[in-house]
């Protein structure tokens, strides 16, 4: 895999565009299949050329979004949550009477979702069983455990971790400031959220009885961290937010007291970021456009996209062979990347 990735110096010729039409919110891959998730309530789904559009919130539109690999899971403006498939039905798992706008979702590969409306989160197991937790404050982002059954909840001075289908107490995790996102580490030993405060704090969980819960802060951000992704053997952490990708190590205990790796810079701001679900090699999307591949293990670079005005990458997603790119931006440009064999 990795020798793929060093000739050309630039793959824009590999690059298949898509017009998505509307400000792409977010990309997945439901069944392998490419799907944009659009501001404007719909969904883009298909291989260029045999692209379909679903009208899934209408004039409401779409706000959030999360991909597993066999569902794109929306929610908008109208207080619906959906589930799409390949097949491109979408199926609705919620409806609010009130419209409340849907704030954050989260979908694991076992078939478990879930969302909030303001201070409400709601959890549906893979058997369509709902659980509801109220929270002090707004429930801002959303990611399950690993095994689906563990809830992360990122909200002001903290963040909460929710078992759905017990009785136990959500436990709080606490750190003062908002907090915006959430990602749980691989193992489900490390929960990190990012901050209004322009930083990441993250949480290792405590293995045995006799441990405590120990706080890792992750500051000197110029912009808010909003996209964040996983090495594909959870060893490091790619985050957004600076003219560089941020990459924090997470072997052993976590990054407190090492210096992250930068890679990448360049003079625009990197708003999404995308490990590579096999390799040390990151897809990076900039504020001017602009996507480079870059490979951690000799800081090689190569140009997906050149830099394009108006045009802030707002969405990436690689399919799970790693042989292909989705992407998506604020003007409504898209496309399909695919590695040379």
């Amino acid at each position: 895999m990795m020798t793929s990735l060093a000739p050309p110096a630039s793959l824009t010729q590999n690059v298949t565009p898509l017009e998505a039409g509307s400000h792409v919110i977010a990309v997945a891959w439901p069944g392998g299949v490419p799907a944009l998730a659009l501001s404007d309530g719909a969904v883009m789904l298909g291989l260029p050329g045999l692209q379909r559009r679903i009208d899934v919130h209408g004039g409401a539109g779409l706000l959030v979004a999360a991909g597993t690999p066999d569902t794109l899971v929306t929610g908008g403006g109208d207080g619906r949550v959906c589930a799409l498939g390949p097949d491109g039905e979408p199926t609705m798992i919620h409806h609010d009477p009130k419209g409340g706008w849907i704030d954050a979702v989260a979908a694991s590969a076992s078939g478990h979702m879930a969302w909030s409306i303001g201070k409400r989160v709601t959890a549906r197991d893979d058997k369509g069983r709902l659980r509801t937790l109220d929270l002090a404050s707004t429930a801002q982002g959303l990611a399950w455990f690993p095994k689906g059954y563990r809830l992360a909840i990122a909200h002001y001075n903290g963040a909460s971790l929710w078992f759905p289908n017990t009785q136990t107490p959500a436990e709080l995790l606490e750190w003062k400031g908002a907090h915006l996102d959430a990602i749980v580490s691989a193992d489900g030993r490390f929960v990190v959220t990012s901050m209004q405060e322009l930083a990441l704090h993250g949480w290792r969980l405590a293995s045995k009885p006799t441990e405590k819960v120990a706080h890792m802060r992750m500051s000197g951000y110029p912009a808010k961290s909003r996209s964040f992704s996983w090495s594909h053997d959870g060893m490091w952490l790619a985050t957004s937010g600076a003219d560089a990708v941020i990459i924090w190590p997470f072997q052993g205990d976590g990054p407190m007291g090492k210096a992250p790796r930068e890679c990448g810079v360049r003079r625009a701001r990197v708003t999404q970021v995308a490990f590579h679900p096999g390799a040390y090699v990151i897809a990076a999307g900039y504020d001017d456009g602009c996507i480079m591949l870059l490979r951690m293990t000799d800081a090689s670079e190569l140009v997906a996209r050149h830099a394009t005005r108006g045009s802030a990458v707002t969405a990436l997603g690689w399919d799970k062979t790693g042989k292909h790119l989705l992407f998506g931006c604020e003007d409504g440009a898209a496309g399909l990347l695919a590695l040379p064999t």
